[in-house]
């Protein structure tokens, strides 16, 4: 692929500034397809597709989880593990308000608000994973290790098959 061949959205932005390495991948995009529509698309495991979650605390305060593609986060884990109330997801509008990117095409790379990046561990067991890209219909391949920039931290909340 060219450079013309993909967007250039704010976390591809990051990648190049943080020189991280990655593959951009178009697909299809379709309302409330989610990561198994994204990884047929691709003909990748949907469990090496990584989903950004914008989720917010008892206070209001945002977070980003990212969770393989066939988990779910519990937030009552999630919660008990970081020692907070209360964890629930962020209302759409304030979601875009902190990352400047829709739902559906949220990357945690380039976030307009530097947000707590909180990675399911078992992530970072995967050769390369497939996350936003920053818009609707765009994901990047990257190793697991390009998660280092966002100095995630790794937590144990996955339920699901």
């Amino acid at each position: 692929m060219s450079k013309t061949d993909y967007p250039i959205t704010t976390a591809i932005r990051f990648l190049r500034g943080h020189n991280i390495p990655f593959t951009p991948h178009l697909y299809p995009y379709v309302e409330h397809g989610g990561t198994a529509n994204s990884a047929e698309c691709l003909g990748v495991p949907e469990h090496q597709v990584v989903k950004t979650i914008v989720l917010q605390n008892e206070h209001k305060q945002g977070m980003i989880v990212l969770m393989h593609g066939d988990k779910q986060i519990s937030t009552r884990n999630l919660a008990r593990e970081l020692g907070m109330k209360h964890i629930e997801p962020a209302d759409p509008k304030q979601a875009n308000k902190w990352t400047g990117y829709l739902v559906g095409g949220t990357s945690p790379f380039g976030t307009k608000t530097a947000l707590p990046v909180y990675v399911e561990r078992t992530i970072r067991d995967l050769d390369l994973i497939y996350i936003n890209g920053g818009k609707r219909g765009f994901l990047v391949a990257v190793a697991p290790q390009a998660l280092d920039a966002l100095n995630a931290q790794d937590v144990n909340v996955a339920t699901g098959s």
